[in-house]
């Protein structure tokens, strides 16, 4: 396994970590799925059309500063979201707006749970005085979500795709994480489980990486080959042997 700190590179001050999936997983209750919704409004068709998937984008990579100026406007902007595809799905235009409401609420009712690992990596990381941020694809609220679980006082930093205005592996996202740590790319380590943008992304950027590939991931395939400047672990206990 490759060491990302190799001679003659800067140390790392800072260690960024995916959210979901690398810190946090879900834990039942599980969210409800979305055919009730669409089924006690007799809208049959357009709950098929809908079909599993709870979210109508916006994809990875993609900006959006536009609607991210505040927590108001990036709100309505998802609703919006979900209401265009709703009428894409055969919703009446007026069943649309009420259906957007309740999915954009059951989809966000998500119960997490750090997973056994979190807490003393995370903690012991901080103790050798590294800057500690999470960098998600995830909603407003981010800094809540941390505090629901909480890890709010491990971490030093809390970067979110809808306050950055722009998602994963989009550079917008990396650069505004490493201002707010007050770090260089070449003094950042960049933690997470999903390869495009917790590996290859941060990589682009000049940053070293880390691939979180745990044996109960949410990820399925098979491992990409390692870069340089990246190595893999399949637990966060393995972390500080790398900074």
């Amino acid at each position: 396994m490759p060491e990302p700190s190799p001679p003659g590179r800067a140390a790392v001050r800072g260690v960024i970590l995916d959210f979901y999936g690398t810190l946090v997983r879900l834990v039942e209750p599980l969210p409800p799925s979305h055919r009730p919704f669409f089924l006690r409004r007799g809208l049959i068709g357009p709950a098929d059309a809908w079909g599993d998937r709870w979210s109508a984008g916006p994809p990875d990579g993609a900006e959006h500063t536009a609607h991210s100026a505040n927590e108001r406007a990036y709100h309505a902007w998802e609703l919006e979201r979900l209401r265009h595809r709703a009428l894409a799905c055969g919703v009446p235009a007026a069943e649309a707006g009420p259906l957007a409401v309740e999915i954009d609420r059951a989809m966000k009712d998500m119960r997490l749970a750090p997973f056994d690992d979190v807490p003393a990596a995370l903690a012991g990381l901080r103790a050798r005085g590294l800057t500690v941020a999470v960098c998600s694809n995830w909603y407003w609220d981010l800094d809540r979500a941390l505090d629901a679980v909480g890890l709010t006082g491990l971490v030093d930093v809390a970067v979110t795709s809808a306050r950055a205005g722009a998602r994963k592996p989009h550079p917008l996202i990396y650069r505004t994480v490493l201002q707010q740590c007050g770090l260089r790319p070449e003094q950042a380590l960049f933690v997470g489980d999903v390869w495009e943008v917790d590996v290859a992304g941060p990589l682009a950027q000049g940053m070293r990486a880390v691939h979180l590939w745990r044996p109960d991931r949410a990820v399925a395939g098979v491992a990409p080959p390692l870069p340089d400047g990246a190595a893999r672990i399949a637990s966060l206990t393995a972390l500080s042997a790398l900074v």
